[in-house]
């Protein structure tokens, strides 16, 4: 899991300047992406689902896990490998419920509460979420900082993956302060060249030992 987890690109469609989704994620899992979570809010199911399938047929030779946000319909109809989901979504214990054993749930923690709750729930690693302030995570609570990611790996033993701000010069800070994998949507997404900005990732996070 936490090999997986790595490097975690989520998807957003409207920050890859013009150039296909599908395009933009080869090019970052040549350079290293280890986890891909499709993420698009604004798409009808129909045109989510096509947006799956055509990541599924992209990532499974790799051996690369999709992850699906919110959408527990449609990461049943692509087969995806895990499900992400936010404090507003399906509470895990349904989403585990309905899911396959074998497909991953991940879940955003936005304040100390949530983590102590995250004990309770049937979830395989959590999201901190933000880490630092950003445009793309607008509609989450105050940033939690690097004391605050601390704080988070000190209440819990599952995989923590860090979003919000993170970028090659941060990127050793973030996994020294206890996140065991970085999520990234503009860092990738709106790079000149994603398979470039992937590695420079994983220059960054050589560092950190």
């Amino acid at each position: 899991m936490r090999r997986h987890l790595r490097l975690y690109l989520v998807t957003d469609q409207a920050l890859c300047r013009g150039r296909q989704l599908a395009d933009v994620v080869d090019a970052a899992v040549q350079g290293g992406a280890s986890c891909v979570q499709l993420r698009e809010k604004e798409l009808s199911t129909r045109d989510f689902l096509a947006q799956a399938l055509a990541l599924k047929t992209l990532l499974a030779p790799r051996g690369i896990p999709l992850v699906i946000n919110d959408r527990l319909d449609v990461a049943l109809a692509c087969g995806a490998e895990g499900v992400h989901l936010g404090q507003s979504d399906m509470p895990a214990q349904e989403a585990r419920r309905l899911l396959p054993p074998h497909v991953f749930i991940g879940w955003s923690v936005e304040t100390p509460e949530d983590v102590v709750r995250s004990a309770q729930l049937p979830v395989d690693y959590l999201g901190v979420s933000p880490v630092f302030a950003t445009p793309t995570k607008t509609d989450t609570k105050t940033p939690w900082g690097l004391d605050g990611l601390r704080r988070v790996r000190d209440m819990t033993r599952l995989p923590l993956v860090a979003i919000g701000g993170i970028h090659a010069g941060n990127a050793a800070e973030v996994l020294a302060a206890g996140a065991d994998g970085l999520a990234v949507v503009s860092a990738l997404c709106s790079a000149d060249d994603p398979c470039a900005a992937a590695r420079a990732l994983h220059e960054g996070m050589t560092s950190h030992v």
